[in-house]
């Protein structure tokens, strides 16, 4: 078993990272004067995971698209009880969620940590699939599909993702389509989760009110080992164009609302984390309430206050989107790609640059003292393969020539996407 401890020079924090020998990555931070615990239990496994194959295999296997998520699931069910139930007797919170390239469980208490985190590590290690239970929980899903489907916040951004992606999964559904969650067999999902459930493949991060003896204790004792399977992942070749640049569609919904997004070049490990801090740096530049186009849109009555940023990344992909309500969609992308070109042509100034820095420097530190938000930023660096670290350490050298740099080479007028959900009684 191989043990370290990560620091951060700069804020103090540090955490535990131990390599279980039963082939776990194990991440701990003991938070002395916080009462709560915060443990996620995750997997590199998530809806754009759709063809695979383990060391061995002579074939790629190819399975539906959502069975991540089903799988997620069906596991929150097992032979004996609901997981629900066994936390509701010990006082906790506990919950799931697939996104596009993991999945994650995770539980919330402020006693009895120990034995939260026994039925975590029992419960997700015990998969109990029958042809029954997968019968039972087509209904569910396929409800929830439904629900998705009807959130016009949903829809407008993977409208925008099928405009900017021609083939990479991460333009289809996280819970998939009703027609291919009806593929999915008992079969299918001890297959994915044999190949991607290998502890090899997933991380334990425990933050807050805990020992870390105590917590590699209860690994010894609940965790079985696993040989790592070489799982390989195939994405299909995907093109450097969008599709399309433009989507709209009309619903009964109170405000027009909008999702605008770059399609960037792709980044892994450090190179991403890098990519994903200037990207913010460029999201922040342009919806600054401050700026010049800002208040000018603002004071036309074209945005509000919900025109914010995302930064958008994984495996195969990467976007800075901006999103809002507005009944002058094109007014509001003129008004960006115009802001991009002086931002380029004028360059970054050192005065907001500086601003924003202290304010996401400032952000993090607050992070730090989350229980829950540490646990996460544990997790998260281990997916990205990155230490939990890095993020502050490199804002810190973040330069205005750095932001500067990514816009002119990522936010390309020929990479951009409007995705529009109109209200029905606006003109088109």
């Amino acid at each position: 078993m191989m043990k370290e401890i990560l620091s951060s020079s700069r804020t103090g924090d540090s955490c535990i990272h131990v390599k279980h020998k039963s082939g776990l990555d194990i991440f701990i931070a003991e938070m002395n004067g916080f009462s709560g615990v915060e443990a996620v239990f995750a997997a590199k496994y998530g809806s754009v995971n759709t063809m695979f194959r383990n060391r061995g295999d002579k074939d790629y296997t190819v399975v539906p698209e959502g069975i991540a998520h089903f799988l997620e699931h069906k596991l929150f069910e097992n032979e004996d009880c609901e997981v629900f139930e066994l936390y509701s007797k010990t006082g906790a919170t506990g919950n799931a969620a697939t996104s596009f390239d993991r999945t994650a469980y995770f539980f919330s208490c402020s006693k009895n940590y120990q034995e939260n985190l026994k039925i975590l590590l029992d419960f997700v290690q015990k998969p109990f699939f029958t042809q029954e239970s997968v019968d039972k929980e087509l209904g569910i899903i396929g409800q929830e599909i439904q629900m998705t489907n009807d959130n016009p916040d949903w829809r407008v951004m993977f409208n925008m993702l099928k405009c900017m992606f021609h083939t990479h999964p991460v333009k289809i559904d996280i819970a998939g389509t009703q027609e291919s969650i009806a593929k999915i067999t008992p079969e299918l999902l001890y297959k994915c989760y044999d190949s991607f459930y290998n502890l090899n493949n997933m991380v334990l991060s425990v933050a807050g009110n805990v020992k870390a003896d105590e917590v590699l204790a209860i690994c010894d004792e609940h965790l079985r080992p696993c040989e790592d399977k070489g799982l390989e992942l195939v994405f299909p070749d995907e093109p450097d164009t969008i599709v399309k640049s433009d989507i709209r569609e009309k619903e009964e919904v109170g405000a027009s609302i909008f999702t605008l997004g770059w399609k960037c070049r792709p980044a892994s490990g450090i190179d991403r984390l890098k990519k994903n801090i200037a990207a913010a740096m460029a999201g922040e530049l342009l919806t600054d309430v401050s700026s010049d186009m800002y208040q000018r849109l603002l004071r036309e009555g074209v945005i509000n206050s919900t025109f914010v940023y995302e930064v958008f990344s994984g495996d195969g992909f990467f976007s800075v989107m901006l999103n809002g309500e507005t009944e002058q969609p094109d007014y509001v992308r003129e008004s960006v790609v115009n802001e991009v070109k002086r931002l380029i042509s004028e360059g970054i100034s050192e005065k907001d640059f500086r601003r924003f820095q202290k304010g996401m420097y400032a952000g993090l530190v607050r992070e730090m003292n989350d229980v829950e938000n540490v646990a996460n930023l544990m997790m998260s660096a281990y997916m990205d393969g990155v230490s939990p670290y890095d993020t502050i350490d490199l804002l810190t050298k973040l330069t205005p020539q750095d932001v500067h740099d990514f816009i002119s080479s990522e936010l390309s007028e020929d990479k951009l996407v409007l995705s529009v959900i109109e209200r029905m009684d606006v003109q088109s």
